[in-house]
This record gives C-alpha cells, sequence and structure tokens, in this order.
C-alpha cells in the first residue's frame, strides 16, 4: 500500500538535498573562477547552481505537482530493462567504456559533471516511494556512501596512473619519484592519524544522532524477515549461492580467492609498476584485478542490495516490493539436457541392487558431458592458451607458475559463465552427482 503523504514526508529531505547540491556547486564555481581562472566553467557550476536552487523551491513547496521527479515512462522504461542479463551486460559495458576512455573520464570536469549528473539523478528518482524505500533504507544509506567514495578513490588512482603513463612515454618519471622524500611516522604520520580519527568519530555521532539505528524486533524462529539477507559485504557470496552449490560459492571460491591474493606476489614477472601508479606497464594485471574486483563482488553486492526483493526475486528500481511476485523458472542439469532432451533418453540409473563399481560406472556415464566440457576448460584450455595468446605469458612464467595463474583466472570466470548459462539456457548444474552431494 502506497502512502498518499508520502511527497509532503520527504519533502524537507529533498529541499535540503538540492539545496546542498546547489552550495557544493556554488563552492566549485567560486573556485574555479578565483583559484583556476576558468570562467566559462565557473559559469557552468553557478548556473547548475541557482538551477538546484529551484529545484529544492520546488521540493520544499510539498505538493504533488511540483516535486521534481523521474517522469513515469522514464521509470516504467528503467524497470522494463531491468533484469539480471541488462544489469549484469550493462554493467560489463560500463566498465569497458571507462577503461577505454579512461583519458576522458579522469578530467576534473568531465568527472565533476559525472557526479552531478549521478546525484542530480538520484534525487530525482528519490521523488518515487519505492526507489526512496530501498536508498533511504538506515541498513543501505551507508551502501550508497561507499558506492559514491568507491567511485572516488577508484577515479583519483586511475588520475594518477594516466598522468603517470604520459610522463613514461615521455621518458619522465613517474609523480611518485618526485617527491620521494621520506616522513617520520612520528609526529607526522601520527597527528594525521588523530586528525582523521577526531574527525570520523565527530561524524558518525552526528550520523547517530540524525539517523537511528535500524534496530527491528528480536529474532525469532518463526517469523523471519523476506528477503532474509547476509550483511552487505556477504551479498555478493549470497548471490553466487544462486548460481552454485553451498560447498562451492561458500567455501571454495572465497578460499580460492584469498589463495589468489596470496599467490600474486609469486606469479608476478612484471616488476614495471612497483611503488607507483601506472596501467599501460601492467595492463593485463590491471584488466583482471578490476574485473574481478568491480564486476565479480562489487556488482553483486550492489545487486544483491538494491535489486533483489522478497523471495530472492529481481526487482526494477522503481517497482514495488511484494512477496506475491512469482517467477516460473525451470532449471535443468546439463546431464538432462543431454540424455533427454538431445537424445531423447532416460538418464543412465544403475539396476537394482547393482555393486559398488557399477553404481560408479553408471554414474561416471551419466555426468560424462559434464566431466568432459569441465576436463576441456580446466585441462585443455590452459595448454591452447599457453600456445596462442599467453604466450609471451608461458615463457617467462614457466609452466608450473603459467598453470597456476591460468587455473585461478579460469576459475574466476567460472562465475560469470555460470550466470550466463543460467540465464540464457535455465543450466543448473554442469555436473550434478547427488550421491556425494558433488554439484558444479
Amino acid at each position: 500500500m502506497h502512502n498518499p503523504f508520502f511527497l509532503k514526508d520527504v519533502a524537507g529531505f529533498l529541499g535540503g538535498y538540492y539545496t546542498f547540491l546547489a552550495a557544493m556547486n556554488a563552492v566549485a564555481a567560486y573556485v574555479l573562477w578565483r583559484k583556476k581562472g576558468q570562467t566559462g566553467w565557473a559559469l557552468v557550476w553557478t548556473v547548475f547552481a541557482g538551477v538546484m536552487m529551484v529545484l529544492a523551491s520546488m521540493a520544499l513547496s510539498g505538493s504533488e505537482s511540483l516535486v521534481p521527479s523521474l517522469p513515469e515512462a522514464a521509470r516504467s522504461f528503467v524497470n522494463r530493462l531491468s533484469g539480471p542479463v541488462a544489469y549484469t551486460v550493462g554493467t560489463t559495458a560500463l566498465f569497458v567504456i571507462l577503461f577505454v576512455f579512461r583519458k576522458f573520464f579522469v578530467q576534473p570536469m568531465v568527472a565533476w559533471s559525472v557526479l552531478n549528473a549521478a546525484l542530480l539523478l538520484m534525487g530525482l528518482a528519490m521523488a518515487n516511494e519505492d526507489f526512496a524505500a530501498i536508498v533511504m533504507k538506515p541498513d543501505n544509506v551507508p551502501i550508497v556512501g561507499l558506492v559514491f567514495l568507491l567511485a572516488f578513490f577508484t577515479w583519483v588512482a586511475t588520475k594518477q596512473a594516466v598522468v603517470n603513463d604520459e610522463r613514461i612515454a615521455q621518458g619522465l618519471p613517474p609523480m611518485e619519484k618526485l617527491d620521494d622524500e621520506k616522513v617520520l611516522v612520528w609526529p607526522d604520520l601520527v597527528y594525521t592519524e588523530l586528525i582523521c580519527m577526531v574527525a570520523v568519530s565527530a561524524f558518525l555521532l552526528v550520523w547517530a544522532i540524525f539517523l537511528p539505528a535500524p534496530l527491528e524486533e528480536p529474532a525469532s524462529s518463526v517469523k523471519t524477515p523476506n528477503p532474509s539477507k547476509a550483511p552487505w559485504y556477504f551479498l555478493g557470496l549470497q548471490e553466487m549461492l544462486v548460481y552454485f552449490d553451498p560447498w562451492y560459492a561458500g567455501v571454495v571460491l572465497p578460499s580460492l580467492v584469498v589463495f589468489g591474493l596470496m599467490a600474486m606476489p609469486y606469479l608476478d614477472f612484471n616488476k614495471k609498476g612497483n611503488g607507483y601508479y601506472s596501467i599501460e606497464e601492467r595492463k593485463f594485471s590491471y584488466l583482471v584485478y578490476q574485473f574481478g574486483f568491480f564486476e565479480l563482488w562489487i556488482t553483486l553486492i550492489i545487486l544483491g542490495t538494491f535489486l533483489r526483493g522478497p523471495n530472492w526475486n529481481f526487482f526494477g528500481p522503481f517497482e514495488h516490493w511484494t512477496p506475491y511476485k512469482v517467477e516460473v523458472l525451470n532449471n535443468v542439469d546439463l546431464n538432462q539436457m543431454f540424455w533427454v532432451n538431445l537424445l531423447d533418453r532416460p538418464l543412465p540409473r544403475a539396476p537394482q541392487g547393482a555393486g559398488t563399481l557399477t553404481q560408479i560406472g553408471t554414474i561416471l556415464l551419466r555426468e560424462a558431458p559434464g566431466l568432459i566440457a569441465l576436463g576441456v576448460y580446466l585441462v585443455v584450455l590452459p595448454p591452447l592458451l599457453a600456445v596462442t595468446i599467453f604466450r609471451g605469458f608461458f615463457a617467462k612464467m614457466g609452466f608450473i607458475r603459467y598453470m597456476i595463474m591460468a587455473n585461478l583466472m579460469l576459475l574466476m570466470l567460472s562465475l560469470p559463465i555460470k550466470m550466463i548459462l543460467r540465464w540464457t539456457f535455465n543450466l543448473k548444474y554442469i555436473l550434478s552427482i547427488p550421491e556425494f552431494s558433488l554439484n558444479f
């Protein structure tokens, strides 16, 4: 049931939100005009600040017709495009675009424009009750802030890397080498940490006053929340459980991540880029890490936080979270696709009372398609890559280091591959051996 007084309740917040955007851009315009001498950009952001003040006054009116919001057609269009496939394809395309055109996006005014566009769109979207219920939930407010902080620090690091790459191409040392003096821990670093501690403590105190902790009733086994979600830092693992068996998504994959991070210093043969930011000198390492971190972790956390609703169904950003939404899925295993759907035969079954060897042989026959697929992927593909696109890596790393790196990378890619197979072919498991609780 929608709240008919929602816009009046949220009017004060939206008015303060747009006022903050206006003040932020007014300060930016002043700095650009007085400090940077960029009169044109100063004028642009002054005008933008004025527009934000107009939106703030409209929001504070509390009138349903005056509160700025996204049009219904735009909200419906976003909801229709929403889904795991569109979300993953869209984030992957965004990742590629940001990497290819990184020299453009690291420009300060471009980044500032993107930030203001994102904040403006979020303000317009928060005039929708369903969107605001998710974004303004006390549990989710810190995650919204973390998304913007992650984007900011990624931009800072990428900007520094782009500058260093340009200097290295010109035969100049990276920026970090220009100021290579050591700083004492006491008092320089300790004073800085103390100031940061006091500032963060004050910020958390103000936060706790204006945004109360989302305490709920005592836990009860007869009444569980729907959706029942893990803490935000485990939502990526919870999303993996949709596509993998618990032993793999909850134990094997996290262990492989830890092992891979530990193995990095021993697998890395490229000594460039140590102690300074660079992308061109470490392009392969950069792409693998960024893809694994952003695409296979951060995007899954965002998806699980904001787009997974009751019954773990996928909801659009402006769609009401109802527990009565039903999605019919007919997921099947690879053995059923091969024996039943393709060959029109029943799954191989051992005769009643058959011996252990006969039962094992029947299981191997039944799972032959999955075993062959996994064998090709994990055994045949690494040597094939070693003599083709990864020939240089194999020559520099040697057999053992290369095989460890190749298998770690293939296991990492098993997550998006399995997600794609689930969405396109409704494939549940490639290898399904319930007799031994072994599913992959």
